[in-house]
């Protein structure tokens, strides 16, 4: 039989940004308690012409969702209403085509990215 790792992946959503991918995993533990990692893994040149990935993740519990929604949505404010341009501001509110590249994949290996 398999054997089963801590943490059981349940959702998984994906960004691409430039050379940077973003990750947002929900998991649980063995005894159900949620958590959510956020991986960034970005595109490095190796010298032989071959590529690596650079990842750096963070890791979230139920407990401190809200606080770390409130601090991002007060982050993101701020930028919009005291250093971008209107014309910035209008920019980023454009209507966007539906992202594509969102999936649920909860068997995705952490090395494919």
């Amino acid at each position: 039989m398999e054997e089963r790792h801590d943490q059981e992946e349940i959702y998984s959503q994906r960004i691409k940004a430039g050379k940077r991918t973003y990750f947002f995993d929900v998991k649980a533990t063995r005894g159900q308690d949620y958590y959510l990692t956020i991986t960034e893994s970005k595109r490095k040149l190796r010298d032989d012409d071959t590529f690596s990935y650079e990842k750096h993740k963070i890791f979230l519990y139920k407990e401190d969702f809200l606080k770390f929604v409130d601090a991002l949505q007060d982050a993101v404010e701020y930028v919009r209403e005291e250093l971008l341009t209107a014309e910035e501001v209008a920019e980023l509110d454009r209507p966007r085509p539906a992202y594509e590249d969102r999936e649920f994949n909860p068997n995705r290996a952490d090395d494919n990215f």
